[in-house]
């Protein structure tokens, strides 16, 4: 086999906490990571000069070593010794830095596109091994679906999939720093935590009504302080119909969940209409 193509799907958090901040500075986390249908694609060719040769479709983009793309493909290169090079095409569709893991759901693509480009037959544990020392989501990506993420995020448990619904997702053009959002998060402040567990039984009993109204993000206290126009977002989807609508990761993606595509349709059109955000999808959860 000498080329393939790799999808990498987005994902959202249901839910988000952070329990503490550990002495290493890490933030401990307890999570529902959730993919979506929205995905970036990757192109993987073996070619006889060593090395690794990266193009992007968007300039904004590195395509050299500080792309997350190219460190896992340099990583993997360097630990199964692999002499010939590879030529890696990385389209874009995902929104950037928006709380989707776009640049670790593209690394794990690196992950499973390797190791079946040069028939390497690595675990997913040893690919999340690797992968952890790339980004925190960097394993859950590798997994994909639905799941419990605490430690850093590395700690993960595979869960059911919830019911289905209608997902109304919104970039507003804002760039969060995620590291200045737990810089100024305080954790051992925080008054009120999601209710995690209870979203846990929720999915378990495919009970959509029972996973919205425990949607919770606890980085919202910092980020919608400082960028106003993502209560808007949220409002906006209320407004017209959704079930519940969280930010997503540190932010700025907003998603609403809807029972049904036309009301998701509906806020998505109010949603520019306002001007509140240029990247509006109506997507599905995945798979």
């Amino acid at each position: 086999m000498d080329s393939i193509t790799r999808k990498a799907y987005a994902k959202i958090n249901l839910g988000l906490d952070v329990i503490r901040k550990r002495p290493d500075g890490y933030h401990e986390v307890k999570m529902i990571m959730q993919t979506v249908d929205i995905w970036d694609l990757l192109k993987f060719r073996k070619i006889s000069n060593p090395g690794i040769f990266l193009s992007v479709d968007q300039q904004e983009i590195p395509a050299g070593p500080d792309n997350l793309v190219y460190k896992a493909a340099e990583m993997i290169m360097q630990k199964y010794h692999i002499n010939s090079g590879v030529e890696i095409t990385l389209e874009k569709h995902i929104p950037v830095a928006a709380g989707m893991a776009g640049g670790s759901t593209d690394a794990a693509a690196v992950f499973h596109g390797l190791d079946q480009l040069f028939d390497l037959g690595m675990s997913l544990e040893q690919m999340q091994g690797m992968g952890v020392k790339i980004g925190a989501d960097v394993p859950y990506c590798i997994m994909g679906g639905t799941a419990l993420s605490e430690g850093i995020g590395e700690v993960l448990t595979a869960l059911a999939p919830p019911p289905a619904c209608t997902l109304l997702i919104a970039r507003p053009d804002i760039s969060v720093s995620t590291k200045l959002v737990y810089e100024n998060l305080h954790a051992d402040k925080l008054t009120k935590h999601p209710d995690i567990d209870g979203m846990i039984g929720a999915i378990r009993e495919r009970n959509l009504a029972g996973i919205t109204e425990r949607m919770e993000n606890v980085l919202e206290t910092v980020t919608v302080k400082a960028y106003p126009v993502i209560q808007q977002i949220k409002k906006a989807m209320l407004d017209k119909g959704a079930e519940n609508a969280l930010m997503s990761g540190s932010g700025p993606t907003v998603f609403g969940i809807f029972k049904e595509d036309r009301t998701g349709k509906e806020a998505l059109e109010e949603i520019k209409k306002q001007g509140l955000a240029s990247q509006v999808f109506v997507t599905a959860f995945y798979p």
